[in-house]
């Protein structure tokens, strides 16, 4: 299974790659033509309508030979870890005691769950098969710590042997390094040529490295706080002193060491896995694997510089990588959603998936809300069926995306077939959960414009996408220049009033002008109450008719009543000798003629009792 074998029909097959579109739509590209090798999605359900034979097993078969068995292979891999395991066990016993064993492994065993948190969550993208993270932490713990503890020991005593000043710090600072990385890189090298299509960059790379370097450091724990035990005086006092120290410099100042300089080798064959070029591919792993054994050797010979140099290597250069290679595998797990969801985008277009698939799968965010939903409407199946649609949705985009790259890939048609139809048989289950978090996704990054006065109300479910939310048109400006939601028009006889009102009942007021009483609320509420009646007697020429309990009716026209004027009042005479009149002309007849007119008004008011106000 190298990963030179050439397959330039499944290159070929690939086709061009269209940028991602998150609104894209089925229906809308009925009439497209599909990149070239892209199998076309089924009109009809079932297993009939494929355009191609499904296999007849979870995995497709392909033939090989007896040296390439999986069953074969992976018993040969189990017996060889158990006889390491077995044989490293009756070292470290040997070397440490059993007091010793016993409290090395109580203590050793505490930041492991945290060191393999940290990477699980970091593989939660493309999570790995369960057996090679098992094969990683057993080659750790058991084949590497077994051949680097007999090469140190062998390269320690060689040196003392030959009167070499400073031997076992020579060793600690240059065979070590060599040793303990090759060993722990070699899980990672039998990984990327035997098992090809699970090593697909750096955070794959990083992932594996972790788990065999937590196990190297695992075994590596109980060696030495089993020796502090061991070697610590009778009374115990200075061994639980030394055991301590050990305790804090192993596990709580430097748990994440050894992950770290593995992981250098693991961004080496992660750009390998990426790369194009064959020197990239070759030389790549080579780097990573020097700059490991170079960060290794100098962490080892910080003691030998005192207090100072040692947190000076800690501070200044330990901690900063760390906080760079975290920076890194962040980025390309962020890197790798955002090809999941430009990979999908195609077969969008060719119709095997909705449209809100790849907006869900492009963020972890949304996966996670995807399946809390499939959880919470179909129970546990439909929590593993979106389990199961994500896992195989993520392989497809990536195994696409490096066919898009020219990389080479093993047996591709195949492969892509046998995800298409496990993709397809989940296809209704998952449905009407993606269209639900894809909606709210979209929202989301394209909300809606803030209008200046108050704030919009909730998008109601099953609108289209892309539809604009309905402002209300404001009206007179409120406070702090806000418009309002009334708009200024003329009240009765052109002059401006602060609301638009109609007449009373929803009926105009005589002579075309709204009235001031019984107007219908804000907002299609009930007419605002009145406490009292529309005076009868006003200034103005033509006054309003009062409320009645029965239909509004225009009363007949009655002529404006004359109101007494006061009595005019001798004026002086004008200084430059023009006298004017004491009184206007007229007015005594204009007082005759208002006293006859209010008479039978006066009259017709004693008999009439005054309305009232109508609710």
């Amino acid at each position: 299974m190298s990963s030179e074998y050439e397959e330039p029909a499944a290159v070929a097959a690939a086709g061009p790659i269209p940028e991602p579109h998150p609104a894209v739509s089925v229906d809308a590209v009925d009439g497209a033509v599909l990149p070239e090798g892209l199998p076309a999605a089924p009109q009809a359900g079932g297993t009939d309508a494929l355009p191609f034979s499904p296999p007849t097993s979870f995995r497709y078969k392909v033939r090989r030979n007896l040296l390439e068995n999986r069953w074969l292979r992976l018993l040969a891999v189990v017996l060889v870890l158990a006889l390491c395991g077995v044989v490293i066990l009756a070292k470290l016993q040997k070397m440490t005691g059993t007091s010793g064993f016993l409290v090395g492994a109580s203590l050793a065993v505490l930041p492991v769950p945290l060191i393999l948190g940290a990477f699980y969550w970091l593989d939660r993208v493309e999570p790995k098969p369960w057996k090679l993270l098992l094969f990683c932490f057993g080659w750790g713990a058991c084949a590497a710590t077994l051949v680097a503890l007999l090469a140190n020991d062998w390269a320690t005593t060689e040196l003392i042997s030959h009167q070499v000043g400073g031997g076992e710090t020579l060793s600690a600072s240059l065979v070590a390094p060599l040793v303990e990385e090759t060993c722990k890189g070699s899980a990672l090298l039998l990984i990327f040529l035997f098992r090809r299509r699970d090593f697909t960059g750096i955070v794959d790379g990083a992932v594996y490295a972790g788990f065999t370097a937590t196990g190297f450091a695992f075994t590596e724990n109980i060696l030495y706080i089993g020796r502090s035990v061991a070697d610590g005086s009778p009374d115990g006092g200075s061994a639980v002193v030394v055991t301590v120290f050990t305790f804090l410099m192993r596990e709580v100042m430097s748990p994440f060491a050894h992950p770290l300089f593995t992981s250098m080798t693991a961004v080496g064959f992660g750009v390998a896995a990426i790369s194009r070029k064959r020197w990239q591919r070759i030389c790549a792993p080579i780097a990573g694997w020097i700059f490991a054994m170079l960060m290794h050797g100098t962490w080892n010979s910080s003691p030998s510089l005192g207090a100072a140099g040692f947190f000076g290597v800690y501070f200044l250069f330990m901690v900063p990588v760390f906080a760079l290679m975290v920076w890194l595998l962040v980025w390309a797990r962020g890197n790798e959603l955002r090809t999941v969801g430009r990979q999908l985008a195609v077969y969008v277009t060719a119709g095997w998936m909705s449209s809100p698939v790849p907006v869900v799968m492009s963020s972890m965010r949304t996966r996670k809300q995807a399946r809390a939903l499939a959880r919470f409407q179909q129970g546990p199946a439909g929590d593993r069926a979106m389990r199961e649609y994500l896992s195989f949705a993520t392989s497809l985009a990536l195994l696409r995306e490096r066919v898009a790259r020219g990389l080479a890939v093993q047996h591709f048609t195949e492969r892509e077939q046998e995800l298409l139809h496990h993709l397809w048989e989940r296809k209704d289950a998952v449905a009407t959960v993606f269209a639900r978090v894809g909606e709210q996704e979209w929202f989301r990054k394209h909300p809606p414009l803030m209008p200046a006065f108050g704030r919009p109300g909730p998008m109601p479910m099953g609108v289209p996408m892309g539809t604009p939310m309905q402002v209300p048109v404001q009206g007179y400006r409120a406070p702090y220049g806000r418009p309002g939601p009334y708009a200024p028009q003329p009240g009765p006889y052109g002059q401006p009033g602060p609301y638009a009102q109609p007449g009373p009942y929803g009926q105009p007021g005589p002579y075309g002008q709204p009235g001031p009483y019984a107007q219908p609320g804000p907002y299609a509420q009930r007419p605002y109450p009145q406490p009292y009646p529309y005076p009868a007697a006003q200034s103005q020429p033509y006054p309003y008719p009062a409320a009645q309990s029965q239909p509004y009716q225009p009363h007949p026209y009655q002529p404006a009543q004359p109101q007494p004027q006061p009595q005019p009042q001798p004026q002086a005479p004008a200084p430059q000798g023009h006298p004017y009149p004491a009184t206007r002309p007229g007015t005594a007849a204009q007082e005759a003629t208002r006293e006859a007119a209010q008479e039978p008004a006066r009259e017709a008011g004693q008999e009439q009792q005054p309305p009232t106000a109508e609710h």
